[in-house]
């Protein structure tokens, strides 16, 4: 999270500090670090130690520093996050990729859609169990946030009670996964909560770190009187039944992605989420019958029903869809797809098929 200096918030000058040494007259100590005075009216003089710092005589890169200054996040420094580079040191990862987003495109379904109000239609009426729900719900901090109209049209924020109330449950197959945009305020905690009222458990929480290259300056997205500014938000993945990657290749593919999505941020204004959060889905999960809640034209995608009151048109048919799984639910796999995908250590020496770890870790690196 990044430091915003609110001019009105007098009280908290001393926790800015840390973030503005250069700008009211740090000055160097005998012992290498720094101190701070800070002139106050009707107020006698205060020094603050800040530590070793850009002032310091061993100076270092200052991320948050460089924010303040120049409106760039930190984020933006860390290389090799693009769907292109990420692999490009890994040449079998790099080919897995490739596979799979072969395989994945010759077995998917037409795109379908259907335009709908989400609090009056019954999920039901699909016809078809999921193995994959993605849920993007217009939430209402997206309006305090100062989102509340896209592109000049005004849009229906959803409550956190509203969108407990979808039937979730009733169209999630036996064992299936949810992954759910919950923002970065009180949707941790709310979202946790749909989790388990549509019977899932939570297995991960995969996190968007939001850049802002192309337009560097404070964010204008501020809950009113914030302080700090959010520059994250959180899709959390639940599971129903039981699935083991020990077992279940036939169903995840573990460890193939990361769970972190580190992409620009939409304009203002937009609700748009970064796209990688379907590779990430279809990449992990092997189930062709994927739905998308409060999905707009912009994200109809083959292999997904749409679904949500912003689409424009409807091709949804209940029927031919529900007869292109009578074969085969899966995408299967490849014998090469098959040994290049990461598995996790055998256990006592035995041989396990189909075993992975779950979602990786990212290590990005600074530009220098």
């Amino acid at each position: 999270m990044a430091f915003v200096l609110d001019p009105d918030l007098k009280v908290l000058l001393c926790c800015a500090l840390a973030f503005v040494q250069s700008a009211v007259g740090a000055q160097e100590t005998s012992n290498g670090t720094s101190k701070t005075t800070v002139r106050s009216e009707g107020q006698q003089q205060i020094e603050i130690g800040l530590g070793p710092g850009t002032q310091s005589s061993n100076p270092h890169n200052d991320y948050c520093q460089h924010f303040v200054d120049t409106g760039q996040r930190p984020q933006n420094f860390i290389r090799d996050v693009g769907l292109a580079d990420r692999f490009e040191e890994y040449p079998k990862l790099r080919e897995l990729i490739r596979l799979k987003d072969e395989l994945i495109s010759e077995t998917a379904t037409p795109p379908m859609y259907l335009r709908a109000d989400l609090k009056s239609f019954d999920l039901k009426a699909l016809g078809t169990k999921f193995d994959v729900i993605l849920i993007e719900p217009p939430l209402e901090e997206y309006a305090r946030g100062g989102a509340a109209v896209a592109a000049g049209a005004p849009r229906n924020f959803w409550s956190w009670d509203e969108i407990l109330a979808l039937d979730i449950g009733e169209v999630a197959a036996h064992r299936s996964f949810v992954f759910l945009w919950c923002g970065s305020s009180e949707g941790l905690d709310m979202g946790r909560n749909c989790l388990r009222k549509w019977g899932f458990r939570r297995c991960e929480d995969i996190c968007w770190i939001r850049t802002n290259i192309d337009s560097p300056g404070h964010s204008k997205i501020l809950e009113p009187k914030a302080v700090f500014q959010r520059t994250k938000e959180h899709c959390l993945m639940g599971i129903k039944g039981t699935v083991r990657r020990s077992t279940d290749g036939d169903f995840i593919h573990a460890n193939v992605d990361i769970d972190l999505i580190i992409s620009e941020e939409a304009e203002f204004g937009s609700l748009e989420k970064p796209i990688e959060i379907f590779h990430i889905i279809e990449h992990f999960c092997l189930g062709r019958r994927r739905l998308h809640i409060f999905g707009r034209d912009s994200t109809i995608r083959p292999g997904w029903v749409t679904i949500g009151p912003e689409l424009t048109n409807s091709n949804f048919n209940s029927e031919l869809y529900a007869g292109s799984f009578e074969e085969n639910p899966t995408t299967g796999c490849t014998e090469r797809i098959e040994a290049l995908r990461p598995k996790s250590p055998p256990a006592n020496g035995k041989v396990l098929r189909g075993r992975g770890r779950g979602f990786p870790r990212l290590r990005g690196r600074s530009r220098v």
